[in-house]
């Protein structure tokens, strides 16, 4: 898939990492940049009928960073009720994934907009429909992945793990680098989180961008921008 429009894969080292947080604190500032910044997932789990409809709060959050553009439906195209992977949950309601939509929903944020943040589903190696892994809507869309990984006990090799599989999969994903998200208010009994930082950063290739406090904030002098035209 050609990509002419820069952007950003969200993905994360395991599901509940707080992949929706850090990318709509990265819409946020190249929003205030003044850059028109286009969102999607391409499909939803866990999403509850509400007045007939499915409602992810995923894809209200980063619609509602971006400044709300396009509409909901565009966000995120496919979205199912059970928590589950999306091809699961859609069969639990009688449907099926459509994989094809998978990939040309993103085709609206690409020529509209000046920029495109797509959030993941779970890790790389999640089951997006009956043939596809998140990996490979990653691989065919060709943005460079920022990797948002808990930083709590254990996330030192969910980071490692998540850093090889890109690399693997297929000629090897391009990894923009990693954000440590701190999901607890301290002070908390983990006192590996004083650690995590300096140890990913020292054990990986890809930079380690930012180590972003419980309902904190970003470096405002990261240039998410060129980050997301790396390989262009």
């Amino acid at each position: 898939m050609t990509r002419a429009t820069p952007g950003l894969f969200i993905t994360g080292t395991n599901t509940e990492v707080g992949k929706t947080y850090i990318a709509s604190l990265i819409i946020q500032a190249l929003v205030r940049s003044g850059i028109r910044v286009g969102v999607y997932k391409p499909a939803a789990s866990d999403c509850p009928l509400e007045n007939g409809s499915h409602f992810s709060a995923d894809a209200q959050q980063l619609w509602a960073a971006a400044g709300q553009p396009g509409s909901l439906e565009q966000v995120c195209p496919q979205q199912f009720v059970a928590p589950l992977a999306p091809h699961l949950a859609a069969k639990a309601e009688g449907r099926q994934i459509d994989a094809q939509l998978l990939r040309t929903g993103l085709s609206y944020w690409q020529d509209n907009y000046d920029f495109v943040v797509v959030e993941g589903i779970g890790g790389l190696m999640s089951p997006v429909s009956d043939e596809d892994y998140v990996a490979d809507l990653a691989y065919e869309f060709g943005y460079p992945l920022l990797v948002v990984t808990s930083n709590e006990l254990g996330c030192i090799n969910q980071t490692l793990q998540t850093l090889i599989t890109a690399a693997a999969f297929e000629d090897g994903l391009p990894v923009a680098g990693t954000v440590l998200n701190n999901q607890q208010a301290l002070p908390i009994d983990d006192i590996s989180q004083a650690t995590n930082f300096d140890e990913i950063t020292r054990c990986s290739f890809p930079p380690v961008l930012a180590s972003v406090s419980y309902q904190g904030s970003l470096d405002p002098d990261i240039n998410w921008y060129a980050l997301g035209q790396c390989g262009n």
